[in-house]
């Protein structure tokens, strides 16, 4: 597994950030790169753990279901509909409050692609290849609160 994790400090409180983020089925509204979602199924009774959304990148479709929701900290989903070679793409946001109405963001992937060194070397270089988008998800982000503040 090979990791790849952006910080940023965003101007608004964990809450809203938060509001943002558990909106699942809303991402295209603030990632530039999302040309479509929409929530697919909730998790059981009620549960936000396996509630699932579908994304649209072009001409890709992908599935993210939700692993882990605890509200204001921690949100974590699979991406399901990548290329046979991931076994498995992880994305985690937390969220850190640091000073009044400033939170710190954290996102990160992490990639399964399997263990001969091949492999191995093949996830870092799928982690490094992520990384502009996951800033342009956390400029998206701060962007969509900076908005809310107007």
């Amino acid at each position: 597994m090979a990791e790849i994790r952006r910080t940023r400090a965003v101007a608004a409180d964990p809450q809203m950030i938060w509001d943002v983020l558990a909106d699942f089925g809303a991402v295209s509204s603030w990632v530039g790169f999302v040309d479509h979602s929409c929530l697919l199924e909730h998790g059981a009774l009620g549960s936000p753990v396996g509630t699932s959304r579908r994304v649209q990148l072009g001409r890709s479709t992908l599935v993210e279901r939700i692993t882990d929701f605890d509200p204001p900290h921690t949100l974590a989903y699979d991406i399901e509909g990548l290329p046979p070679l991931v076994r498995r793409l992880r994305s985690c946001w937390t969220l850190r409050p640091i000073a009044r109405g400033l939170t710190e963001v954290t996102l990160t992937n992490e990639v399964t692609i399997g263990t001969n060194p091949v492999q191995r070397l093949a996830e870092r270089l799928f982690s490094r290849a992520t990384v502009k988008r996951l800033d342009l998800m956390l400029d998206g982000l701060a962007k969509r609160l900076e908005a809310q503040h107007d």
